[in-house]
């Protein structure tokens, strides 16, 4: 499976969410939807579960996704993910990486390679 790299930093082809839809796997589509539900305390089932990608031109992608701001800013500039943005890195980013720090070691080491 090719690599996916959300424009915040994210590992798609990691995400539980993205494999599940792109294996069509409905037991791991139940196991993301507890887990998530668990850890970001809602309610989520598991035909909530179908992404595929942020960078995706589908439209399916997960809820949360789908009002990303980081995702609209990154798809209207036309950009492959934030790496590759002259404002990187925005204040939208710099909040998100206070949560996921791996994503701007992602985002970082892409933009060392561009």
């Amino acid at each position: 499976m090719a690599e996916m790299i959300a424009f915040c930093g994210l590992a798609c082809h990691e995400c539980g969410a993205f494999l599940a839809t792109k294996n069509d796997d409905d037991k791991k589509r139940a196991e993301v939807a507890q887990l998530w539900s668990k850890e970001f305390n809602t309610d989520i089932k598991p035909e909530d579960i179908n992404c595929d990608g942020c960078l995706s031109d589908s439209g399916l992608v997960f809820n949360y996704c789908k009002v990303c701001k980081i995702r609209k800013c990154g798809r209207e500039k036309g950009i492959a993910n934030c790496a590759h943005c002259e404002d990187y890195a925005c204040e939208k980013l710099e909040k998100f990486f206070e949560m996921v720090p791996d994503a701007k070691k992602q985002l970082d080491e892409i933009r060392t390679r561009r």
